[in-house]
């Protein structure tokens, strides 16, 4: 199942708002998470947004090549968090938002999207005991 489909997305208005307000954050350098658990009527246990900042990235070639490396890391290993999830009927939403100032190679991007992932279980399952 690594597939990432528009409804595993995460651009409803009303919701990324809601993210901004109540949302818990963390941060795995370079990535700030936002995130907050949810009652949401959707067929996956997550949805995902994922952001890089014009401010540090001028050129969109640039964002747009860190935002595919994100989605595709995160399309490989989001069985780690889907697997938890699933199993306690839970459903999250959370924003990925790339802080760094440099382009990362992809085995540290990828290696830093399961890490974010290991710990939104954590914090899934923290919150809810």
């Amino acid at each position: 199942m690594q597939t990432f489909k528009k409804k595993e997305r995460l651009f409803e208005k009303k919701i990324i708002n809601e993210l901004f307000e109540k949302g818990l954050t963390f941060y795995i350098n370079p990535f700030k998470i936002v995130y907050f658990k949810t009652d949401l009527d959707s067929e996956y246990p997550a949805k995902v947004m994922i952001t890089v900042s014009s401010r540090n990235f001028k050129k969109a070639v640039d964002r747009n090549r860190i935002k595919r490396m994100l989605r595709e890391a995160y399309r490989k290993n989001k069985n780690i968090l889907y697997d938890a999830l699933t199993g306690s009927q839970k459903k999250i939403v959370f924003m990925l938002l790339y802080t760094g100032k440099i382009k990362i190679p992809y085995s540290e991007v990828e290696s830093k999207i399961i890490l974010i992932l290991q710990r939104l279980v954590k914090e899934s399952e923290k919150n809810t005991k």
